[in-house]
């Protein structure tokens, strides 16, 4: 129990770096997990009602912080292609910039990737156990990456180095999704641990794009 602890407590060490006292590079941390959330969102999840849902925030609020990205030129909204009532919240050149040069956190994703790869798998396949625990335990569900999802499914063999032409299809959406697209986060996510296949060709492709 003493080393559980000590994990957790380094744990809560690092995740400091996700909340702050007033703001850094003109955002707040809330404002940054937004930003940060949108851009790397699937399309499915790029709405105001999704993100008041994954920062833990009301609709106003979500929809104040939206505000304060577009005064910043980091977000543009724009119709949806499904449903023309509804809006798609887009990260701008100019938020990927600052989100690549000042983001909180980027000095806590330098350390992880300065382990190595296996070592970063590793890391995060302990980390993704925990979360099954958590959500088992506390019947709760968290965005969290396509390729972890239950609703996730391969439709065709995919050719080329890392199988990077693989494709896939979202059974809960029932629409087609690129390898890059179960990279990102999805709020429709509900975990599965019946990945292994795609999840080993998703590494070495990920693996061979890096190396």
């Amino acid at each position: 129990m003493p080393l559980a602890r000590e994990a957790v407590e380094l744990l809560v060490q690092a995740a400091r770096a996700w909340y702050f006292e007033g703001n850094q590079h003109g955002l707040r941390d809330r404002e940054w997990m937004a930003l940060r959330f949108l851009g790397r969102a699937n399309r499915f999840s790029r709405t105001p009602s999704a993100l008041a849902g994954f920062i833990g925030a009301t609709r106003a609020t979500a929809s104040q912080i939206v505000k304060t990205l577009e005064s910043k030129s980091f977000l543009v909204r724009k119709p949806s292609q499904e449903d023309k009532r509804s809006v798609v919240l887009h990260v701008t050149a100019q938020g990927e910039k600052c989100l690549s040069q000042h983001d909180p956190i980027n000095h806590v994703v330098n350390a992880v990737a300065a382990l190595g790869n296996d070592e970063c798998v590793r890391l995060r396949d302990s980390l993704r156990d925990v979360l099954n625990h958590l959500d088992a335990a506390h019947q709760r569900l968290d965005a969290s990456v396509c390729r972890d999802c239950m609703f996730l499914a391969e439709r065709g063999p995919g050719t080329g180095k890392g199988r990077a032409s693989a494709e896939f299809m979202c059974r809960l959406y029932r629409a087609p999704i690129s390898l890059e697209e179960t990279e990102l986060l999805c709020t429709s996510f509900e975990r599965t641990r019946d990945r292994p296949k795609i999840e080993e060709h998703l590494d070495r492709a990920r693996m061979a794009s890096q190396g």
